[in-house]
């Protein structure tokens, strides 16, 4: 189509070149009209030779023109000819890997197919192989009850026995094994350690104890404190929140709360009103104002001073203020701000031992007790009450879990101050003279522990020695083998640190030996 516009472009133009010169022509013979024929005759012959040239001339070029068309034309085409080709030749290929494909997955099908079959004759075979293997077992049991006179439940219950027997004693074994190896590798080290920083802790063996009893010179002070009809004493206990007991007991008046600081301020209280002699409620309410700034100013001083004590700065103004509440804090007869900075001294020499931050370490065991200044105000022990008061805070997050976990097992977690703090705490509560506790509830404690003791079969005598810290029992030999005992005392030991609160460690010791007596007759 191209070729054809060109030609007929060529052709137009060659037209029109001649229609020019012949009106060129015709022109110049109007011109010269004036000649002669001859001339004019010589003059058309000329236009119309020129006319000739000029439209010989303007059909070459067109020829010329639709020629190099042309030429275009089929190098157009010659390049579209060979993209097909090449579109062509990709599709067969893609064709022919399509069908590589499906035959590939033909023969997968195959495959699978002749794999779902063997899994089929396995799984039947398996099921029969099962069969065949329970009746050749119920044979056997028919065939061993008729030999041993045994019911297959009887059989059962023999070889059960004797599995747990079995069982039993590789238990023992591999307890027996395991706290050898723990003992080997770390009491030794354990040992140096603590020793170390026992030895370079030089603390008092007694603490100083809070004290509710007020002495009174006689009884006619006794009746001026309960005053007429009981207004003084009622007073009292309204205006400082604790009861008074006042007894038949001669030259002596209890006071009791569970609010250690407000205990403390009403025995100040009641003291400086029998120094004065005037008892009465207007008395009363000013001798107490009196000495409750007095104790606040005590606990800032206290709260300030421990930071020293302790060698432990930079602590919040509420945890400074509740560790000086500790110093009118005591548990066991132990006094809890003695406690705090011994154990923190304590936590802080065995860290530098072990090759860990000694401040950190300080700073852990001075607010591991915290909580106790305001366990009293909320619900749970003081470990639970003394984490929630350091998240509060923003404390660091070793210090919150040593407070947290100082009495829980040290493998439950991830910072190793935690253990350090429970170490360092049972170390300070367990030293001679730290702590003591009434006679009631030692012999409550000592007979809970032989009472625990007791409560396994086999047992036949427990003995609590050295004020509960050691458990001495004695298992009959006849019911309880050597590798039963391992267990038991194993057992046993779980369970008095699962249902019984004491101080330290208890050492338990159990005993198994087999007596015999004869008699020479």
């Amino acid at each position: 189509m191209e070729y054809v516009i060109g030609a007929l472009i060529g052709l137009l133009a060659g037209g029109g070149a001649a229609v020019a010169v012949f009106l060129a022509m015709k022109g110049k013979v109007a011109a010269a009209a004036g000649t002669s024929a001859a001339d004019a005759a010589r003059i058309t012959e000329e236009a119309k030779r020129e006319a000739e040239t000029l439209l010989a001339q303007a059909r070459l070029e067109a020829k010329n023109e639709g020629l190099k068309v042309r030429e275009k034309l089929e190098q157009e085409l010659d390049k579209d000819r060979k993209e097909v080709k090449e579109l062509e030749k990709r599709l067969a290929k893609k064709e022919e890997s399509i069908e590589q494909k499906f035959e590939m997955l033909d023969r997968k099908a195959d495959q699978l197919e002749a794999r779902q079959k063997e899994i089929e004759a396995s799984r039947a075979r398996a099921e029969q192989a099962e069969k065949d293997r329970l009746a050749a077992l119920e044979e056997v049991r028919n065939q061993l009850s008729k030999i041993a006179e045994l019911t297959p439940e009887e059989a059962k219950r023999e070889l059960l026995a004797r599995l747990d027997a079995e069982l039993v004693t590789e238990k023992a074994d591999r307890v027996k094994k395991m706290v050898e190896e723990t003992e080997s590798l770390a009491d030794e080290k354990a040992k140096w350690t603590i020793s170390q920083a026992i030895c370079r802790l030089a603390s008092e063996h007694t603490g100083e104890t809070t004290t509710s009893n007020v002495e009174i010179p006689s009884d006619e002070v006794k009746g001026r404190i309960i005053g007429r009809e009981g207004r003084n004493i009622r007073h009292f206990e309204k205006v400082t929140g604790v009861d008074v007991i006042v007894d038949d007991t001669p030259g002596l008046v209890v006071v009791s709360s569970f609010d250690s600081v407000r205990r403390e301020v009403a025995r100040r209280t009641l003291e400086k009103l029998i120094q004065d002699g005037r008892i009465h409620p207007a008395r009363i309410e000013e001798i107490h104002e009196l000495c409750v700034k007095e104790v606040d100013k005590e606990i800032d001083e206290a709260g300030k001073q421990i930071q020293f004590d302790a060698d432990v700065h930079n602590i919040h103004p509420k945890a400074q203020k509740l560790l000086g509440r500790l110093k009118f804090r005591s548990s066991y007869g132990q006094n809890n701000y003695k406690h705090s900075v011994e154990v923190a001294h304590i936590m802080g020499m065995i860290a530098a031992e072990l090759g860990l931050d000694p401040k950190l370490a300080r700073r852990c065991g001075l607010m591991h007790d915290i909580g106790k200044a305001i366990d009293h105000e909320k619900e749970g022990g003081h470990p639970l009450v003394g984490k929630e008061f350091l998240i509060s805070i923003n404390e660091r997050p070793e210090v919150i879990e040593s407070a947290g976990g100082h009495h829980d097992q040290p493998m439950h977690h991830k910072y190793p101050y935690v253990s350090l703090a429970a170490a360092a705490d049972a170390i300070s509560a367990s030293r001679p003279g730290a702590r003591r506790e009434s006679m009631d509830r030692y012999v409550q404690r000592l007979t809970a522990l032989e009472a625990v003791a007791k409560s396994f079969e086999g047992v036949s005598e427990a003995f609590a020695m050295q004020a509960g810290r050691e458990l001495r029992v004695l298992v009959n030999s006849q019911k309880v083998s050597d590798e039963q005992a391992l267990v038991i005392c194993r057992q046993m030991a779980e369970k008095i640190e699962d249902e019984l609160t004491y101080p330290g460690e208890i050492r338990i010791t159990l005993m198994r030996e087999t007596r015999v007596t004869e008699y020479a007759r």
